[in-house]
């Protein structure tokens, strides 16, 4: 199978590509830092509160749901506005909301401020994949490396100051304090966004040339090929398994330690060592990615990973356990993979938007039932071993997936050709002139 030959698009040089690269680095620092600096805290903030752990079951779900919904919504607004502008928007939103979330005199309002401010993450989860692309074409694999490391230190740094800045200053101003980095973000983005035209990029000239009926059917026809596309969907699978892995190993594994004999400082020592390799997958797998064809040797070097650490877990849960949880966090390595290939497999910004949308929006919807569904699969059968077990098994459709997804084709190929010829005739004709 021939790789399919890269489009040429316009490089983005000057001032502008410095305040985007600027905006996308503060955009990734935020992008976790709203969840993992603010689940240290829910004892604690249950306590003031006065809620239980049935509302604190509900807010370590809400993570991953509101990922999922307004990650679908992203792209509907992004066609509108832009990315420059949602992204303004969606961490404006977030900075806001986490003032709220530090303030707030009840349980229901912790809540509701929870979800405003990981919708505007969720949002800004979907447009930073595009932005890349659309900003540093010529550059995908750093950028992506760059801002996928920018998230894991902003998930690793959060945490460790949750419970120091609380014990020093108060619940509130932990919570609070994250809404800084956030505003800032937005700012930039507002800065950028105003200075230039709706238009600026040239797939959006293309599409303010044609009219309102012609747009609409080349926005169906995106959809259609993205929902028919098996290298979509290669996708989709893939980030829905990894997500249910992540967010397993995250939620259970601190009990799945306790209840084999072991500390809770143990099982959150190995959580953190688990997302160390996060770094390191960021700095190591999109260049992979970009610099081999079909990287589909990431997939298969992570699934075995990923099973050797959860038959150790399952096997011997206290002897080797650092052994076990480096397993598991190299295994989550199609994490990145996954991001890097929405750019690689995507033509255009407004594809990437919408595939991003599409797969992140089921991805994180599906693991939502992680830590649910573990957690009464332990309670029904009374040990670990179950859950565990069907964590590795997840590693099959993965890993089928994953085949798909690491095909070299575009998902604009998947179209059928008389509907591509009608919607599509002059950007293809501008890309073969190109």
């Amino acid at each position: 199978m021939t790789t399919p030959s890269r489009p040429r698009l316009r490089v983005p040089r000057g001032r502008p590509a410095l305040w985007a690269g600027l905006a996308i680095a503060l955009t990734a620092l935020n992008l976790r830092t709203a969840v993992t600096g603010f689940t240290p805290l829910l004892e604690i903030i249950g306590t003031d509160l006065g809620f239980g752990v049935a509302l604190t079951g509900l807010l370590g779900t809400v993570p991953a749901a509101s990922f999922g919904i307004f990650g679908f919504l992203a792209p509907v607004v992004t066609r509108k506005f832009g990315l420059e502008r949602t992204a303004t928007v969606a961490l404006g939103l977030t900075a806001l909301s986490l003032l709220l979330r530090a303030f707030s005199p009840t349980p229901a309002v912790l809540v509701a401020s929870t979800v405003l401010a990981l919708a505007g993450i969720g949002a800004a989860n979907v447009v930073i994949v595009p932005l890349v692309k659309t900003w540093f074409p010529d550059r995908l694999a750093l950028w992506t490396s760059l801002y996928l490391l920018l998230m894991q230190t902003g998930q690793f740094v959060a945490p460790l100051l949750a419970v120091p800045v609380a014990d020093a200053a108060s619940w509130q101003v932990s919570v609070g304090v994250w809404a800084a980095p956030a505003a800032v973000a937005s700012a930039v983005w507002f800065v950028l966004a105003t200075k230039l035209p709706r238009d600026h990029h040239p797939s959006a000239a293309t599409a303010a040339a044609v009219t309102p009926t012609t747009a609409t059917t080349v926005t169906t026809t995106t959809s259609r090929r993205i929902s028919r596309s098996s290298t979509v969907w290669g996708l989709v699978v893939l980030f829905a398994m990894l997500s249910l892995s992540n967010y397993g190993v995250i939620t259970w594994v601190p009990a799945v330690l306790t209840d084999a004999g072991g500390s809770a400082a143990l099982g959150g020592a190995m959580v953190g060592l688990y997302s160390a390799w996060g770094v390191v997958a960021a700095l190591v797998v999109p260049q992979v990615a970009t610099r081999t064809a079909n990287p589909f040797v990431v997939v298969v070097a992570s699934s075995v990973f990923l099973v050797a650490g959860y038959l150790g877990l399952l096997l011997s849960p206290l002897d080797g356990t650092p052994v076990w949880m480096c397993a598991l966090g190299i295994g989550v390595s199609t994490f990145p993979l996954c991001m890097t290939l929405i750019n690689r497999r995507t033509r255009t910004p407004q594809t990437a938007s919408a595939v991003s949308g599409f797969v992140q929006g089921i991805g994180y919807g599906l693991a939502c039932l992680g830590p649910i569904g573990l957690g009464l699969l332990r309670e029904a059968t009374g040990s670990w071993s179950a859950p565990l077990l069907v964590l590795a098994a997840t590693v099959v459709p993965g890993t089928i997936a994953g085949w798909f997804a690491c095909r070299p084709r575009f998902v604009e190929d998947s179209a059928p050709r008389s509907t591509e010829h009608q919607t599509d005739r002059r950007p293809r004709e501008q890309e073969l002139a190109s």
